[in-house]
């Protein structure tokens, strides 16, 4: 289980709070208007910033002091954090070395999680040679490969269309129930939380409340979420 308690992080005038649990192997959308904290949550789950007051959890274990490189988690971005002198095997090898001293057993696995995301026979290629989907297929092989519990996504294909958006959280959600990974997904998107997630937290006047169902959440929004949905 993952666990918020008592949190509180303030970045001059902003003030974020939580104080909640998501439990192991949930998929829960995390969404707000802009600049409502949705970030700064995946961020102190990260390691990126630590909070002012309170604890992280994560099976009991307090994640203070952890760095984020050792912590139990993959993070997703929009840009993808693919390497542009970097091929794609290599990119993806780099979740298992980051030195890319890969043995044949490891370089077998990368052809592996590669086949898996449909990319085999791209592991020459550069990344600003793929389209927008292909590389955020690179990112996702790297997160198999690595098959850590926790896997954040801070909005990693907000750049791309409806129906190729829908075909990569398709394929997230496959990874993440071959891994049995716990995903916290930030999203604009109420379609995209709706038809990903089945629990959403809301982060609204500075706090981040406890995950609900979905579908109930979008069909009857409080006022500060019905305001941004329009």
């Amino acid at each position: 289980m993952l666990e918020f308690r008592d949190i509180a992080v303030r970045r001059g005038d902003f003030t974020l709070t939580a104080d909640l649990a998501v439990p192991d192997g949930a998929r829960v959308a995390v969404i707000g208007a802009s600049g409502s904290g949705k970030s700064t949550l995946l961020a102190l789950v990260a390691g990126f910033l630590p909070p002012d007051r309170g604890r992280i959890l994560w099976q009991g274990r307090d994640l203070a002091g952890v760095p984020p490189g050792e912590r139990p988690l993959s993070v997703l971005f929009q840009d993808q954090n693919l390497f542009p002198h970097l091929d794609v095997a290599q990119n993806v090898g780099l979740g298992l070395r980051p030195d890319l001293r890969l043995d044949p057993a490891q370089r077998q696995r990368v052809g592996e999680v590669l086949t898996a995301v449909g990319l085999s026979g791209h592991e020459r290629r550069r990344p600003a040679s793929l389209s927008g989907g292909q590389q955020g297929r690179v990112a996702l092989a790297r997160v198999l490969l690595r098959a850590r519990p926790i896997l954040l996504l801070d909005e990693p294909f907000a750049a791309l269309g409806p129906a190729l958006k829908a075909e990569m959280l398709e394929l997230v959600g496959r990874i993440a129930t071959q891994t049995g990974a716990t995903v916290l997904m930030v999203t604009h998107d109420p379609r995209d939380a709706a038809r990903f997630a089945p629990q959403t937290i809301l982060i609204d006047a500075g706090v981040a409340h406890p995950p609900r169902p979905t579908r109930a959440l979008l069909a009857d929004p409080p006022p500060g979420l019905r305001d941004y949905l329009g």
